[in-house]
């Protein structure tokens, strides 16, 4: 079978990459996931990787050279490949080779090998299809594991028997849950049994890799594909056992709370469809995360899970450390969403305050509509007619706020009088009763007492700076 690349746009490229691997005596063929993308007619990837039979480093120097002479060419001796950044391309070249394990490590013993022998070591049949770039067989699509066949079935095999496969690098566990998540494939029966029984080796590959895997799960168009596979295959319970904790559902006295598992995988589904943000998706995955260890049975009153934001909140700085996730303004949003996931909900009413609404608008300040989005995706019923009734109420609070903060200008709110203007005012040095004053600026503006206006904030700290002993300079 032959691929015709005559109407690729990087056709020239493959055309100098074979003249110069026929001037070096070298094969050159492309693997990967770009053949995969090319046959699946997805957008096409900026990283093409190449194999040669030979030097990998070899031929990308000389590829580097016909190209521009002046062009870098990164060289990873110890791994024997090259990188070309060309265009808006990324281009590696690689020698191929014959890959052995040992039991705790997920690096490989490495010697040169044949195409064969590359293809061998790939992690799916779908990634193990090379297209020849040789001048006597340009084109031909070289598919020893028949991964056309399972490109058109939607199915993830590994080439080689997959415990083995799993077992050598169990980072392909991972990898296979992001391939049906994100591709929406179907992991092959006995490849599914294999990540069950290798599930515990995914422990030797470090967290950093196992999250980028799972980033890219979150951003999948179906994540909860990708984590119900993880949870039905034993890693959710090994990577994120928070999550796990969601599930079940406990009846007492013929009283039964939701799965709440479920329910946040429903909630992520629904956030999805609205936003690409990696973060506010983080942000549905964790909302209800301190639900298990608030759950309580009240008598009379059935299951209760109070302060499971305020308790949520504080546990995703904990899991963001153990998962190596970034610690700084990222981890700060989530912390910030969960914290406040419930807080529109208790606005819905009528009689709702103007200070309620400020304290929100200022909570939450320049991230208002991402809470938002938060808070309509967790409406998980199946009655049309309460999913209809509660997306109204959002809407009648989401105008109430906006009515709030025409008026108020509370939104990323910046204290109408400065501490230094305070210090001025009273010949204060840097001190404690700046921080008073400042703090009753704040609380009176958000409960309505004062304007969020300089003339008014001004009058209230000569005020309330008379009650400290303080006199004006």
């Amino acid at each position: 079978m032959f691929i015709n690349l005559n109407q690729n746009k990087n056709l020239k490229l493959f055309k100098i990459i074979s003249e110069v691997a026929d001037k070096n005596n070298q094969s050159v063929y492309i693997v990967g996931g770009y053949v995969r993308d090319l046959l699946m007619k997805r957008k096409a990837s900026t990283d093409i990787d190449f194999v040669t039979e030979q030097s990998g480093i070899e031929l990308a120097e000389s590829v580097g050279k016909e190209i521009d002479p002046k062009m870098k060419v990164s060289v990873f001796k110890t791994y024997g490949t090259a990188m070309i950044r060309y265009k808006d391309l990324e281009l590696e070249f690689v020698g191929a080779r014959k890959e052995s394990y040992t039991e705790n490590s997920r690096k490989p013993e490495v010697e040169g090998g044949t195409l064969e022998d590359d293809q061998k070591r790939r992690d799916f049949t779908i990634n193990a299809m090379a297209i020849s770039l040789n001048k006597d067989n340009f084109g031909e699509l070289i598919d020893p594991f028949n991964g056309v066949e399972d490109l058109e079935k939607r199915i993830l095999r590994t080439p080689l028997e997959p415990a083995q496969t799993y077992s050598d690098d169990p980072l392909r566990m991972m990898r296979a849950v992001r391939f049906a998540s994100t591709l929406n494939f179907k992991i092959e029966e006995h490849s599914l049994e294999a990540i069950k029984q290798e599930a515990e080796r995914i422990k030797i590959v470090s967290m950093e890799r196992i999250m980028v895997e799972f980033n890219k799960i979150m951003l999948s168009e179906k994540p909860s594909i990708g984590l119900r596979l993880m949870e039905e295959t034993g890693l959710m319970k090994l990577i994120i056992p928070e999550l796990i904790e969601l599930k079940g559902i406990e009846e007492v006295e013929g009283q039964t709370h939701k799965d709440n598992f479920y329910h946040t995988l429903e909630v992520l589904d629904n956030i999805s469809l609205h936003t690409d943000n990696l973060w506010l998706r983080w942000s549905a995955l964790l909302h209800d995360i301190g639900k298990a260890p608030t759950k309580k049975f009240v008598e009379g009153t059935g299951w209760t899970f109070h302060g499971h934001e305020f308790l949520g909140s504080k546990m995703v700085k904990t899991m963001f450390q153990k998962l190596k996730l970034p610690l700084g303004p990222d981890m700060k949003y989530v912390q910030k969403m969960v914290k406040l996931s419930s807080r529109p909900i208790a606005l819905i009413t009528d009689d709702a305050s103007d200070s309620a609404l400020r304290r929100l608008l200022f909570d939450a300040g320049e991230d208002m509509e991402d809470l938002f989005t938060l808070c309509k995706a967790d409406i998980t019923t199946k009655n049309s007619r309460k999913q209809e009734r509660f997306k109204k109420n959002f809407e009648y609070v989401a105008v109430k706020i906006k009515e709030v903060e025409e008026k108020d200008h509370v939104r990323n709110f910046q204290p109408p009088i400065s501490g230094e203007e305070i210090m001025a005012m009273f010949n204060l040095k840097p001190g404690r009763e700046i921080g008073i004053l400042k703090e009753k600026v704040k609380e009176a503006i958000l409960e309505g007492e004062i304007l969020n206006d300089k003339e008014e904030a001004t009058k209230f700290v000569i005020a309330e700076a008379e009650k400290l002993g303080l006199t004006l300079a």
